[in-house]
């Protein structure tokens, strides 16, 4: 690990925390269905992985919901509404704001690595600005077309940051996504509370003091 890596974070429930229930609830609400029926479509069917892998557009996923809810007519469906129950899921985390901020103050070069779709990170950095202020590469799943724990979207991370796998440091709340890291040649460790992270980071002798 080099004296000033570079340095990944997971965005939901690292930066951000988000609830699928949320989005399920407020999509059903929007077709006229159950909370129930629109988390299957949403989760237990692959609608939601090809959205975030960016293998369907934008549209493609509204539609292909509307039409799995039942909705003959999709006109008739608030696409606007529709959009802001998908989206409006997030809410900040709000220790971790001070914590990249003190790293960024320090000079250090931050990035998100994320599952997530095209519409999610719209809406995210159009409302968070701290995810624009303070991170200046961003290693998206839909621009990868592929997710974490694969192989590819850390590699295709490394390339944007510019540097080679060993001289990043990366934080995930999920364990697989930390060993896929870790196989992908990042240093990683599982992310817990922020201040369990500073303590990470401070072991690595990345200051966060300032």
């Amino acid at each position: 690990m080099p004296q000033r890596p570079f340095l990944y974070f997971d965005m939901g429930n690292v930066l951000l925390f988000f609830s699928h229930e949320r989005m399920a609830a407020q999509m059903a609400a929007v077709v006229g269905i159950t909370p129930e029926r629109a988390w299957q479509i949403l989760f237990e069917g692959d609608l939601g992985t090809r959205h975030e892998e960016g293998r369907i557009t934008e549209d493609q996923f509204y539609d292909e919901f509307c039409r799995l809810a039942g909705v003959a007519n999709l006109p008739i469906v608030d696409r606007e509404a529709l959009e802001q129950a998908a989206n409006d899921i997030f809410w900040l985390h709000v220790p971790m704001v001070a914590l990249t901020g003190r790293l960024d103050a320090a000079g250090y070069r931050l990035g998100v690595l994320s599952n997530t779709n095209r519409a999610h990170w719209r809406f995210v950095s159009g409302r968070f600005a701290y995810l624009t202020s303070q991170f200046s590469v961003y290693a998206m799943s839909f621009n990868s077309q592929a997710m974490k724990p694969a192989r590819k979207i850390y590699l295709d991370a490394a390339r944007l940051a510019g540097v080679p796998p060993e001289e990043i440091f990366y934080t995930d709340d999920r364990p697989e996504n930390v060993a896929g890291a870790k196989e992908a040649g990042f240093d990683a460790v599982q992310f817990t509370t922020p201040a369990a992270l500073a303590r990470e980071l401070l072991k690595r002798g990345i200051v966060v003091n300032h």
